[in-house]
């Protein structure tokens, strides 16, 4: 079951035509990736400020089907594809009305903020991303 929310595209997030600027994309997934955690009880600031640990994106493919507007409300499903000792990779799908405007698959990896080398899922952050587990599409 993937997790899902929505985001509306704000004025800010487009161009003079008011077709969305690729780039506040990566903003939006990021506020996306951010809801996932908390939505199973970790926030981003325990992961980074009390258990030091960080989760850059390693790797990033995106492909994008449709143009957005100034005012479409964007609804999100993020499907974890698979968890590693310390990696995850992700898929999620932008769509709009139903239709997929944009998807992307990343590698995330999960590091120590002290020394930037990898560290393992702690159990209860595995725990949580295991609810939104899916086999690849």
């Amino acid at each position: 079951m993937p997790f899902e929310t929505s985001q509306p595209l704000r004025f800010g997030d487009c161009d003079l035509t008011g077709i969305a600027y690729h780039p506040a994309y990566f903003s939006m997934l990021v506020e996306v990736n951010r809801a996932m955690f908390a939505s199973f009880g970790v926030s981003w600031e325990e992961m980074m400020l009390e258990r030091n640990l960080g989760m850059p994106v390693l790797k990033m493919d995106i492909g994008f089907e449709k143009p957005a507007r100034f005012g479409d409300v964007l609804d999100f499903s993020m499907h974890v594809r698979r968890i590693g000792n310390s990696s995850l990779d992700l898929e999620t799908f932008a769509r709009v009305k139903g239709e997929v405007i944009w998807s992307v698959r990343q590698r995330i990896v999960l590091t120590s903020t002290e020394d930037h080398r990898s560290r393992p899922w702690p159990d209860d952050v595995r725990a949580g991303l295991e609810t939104y587990m899916d086999p690849p599409a």
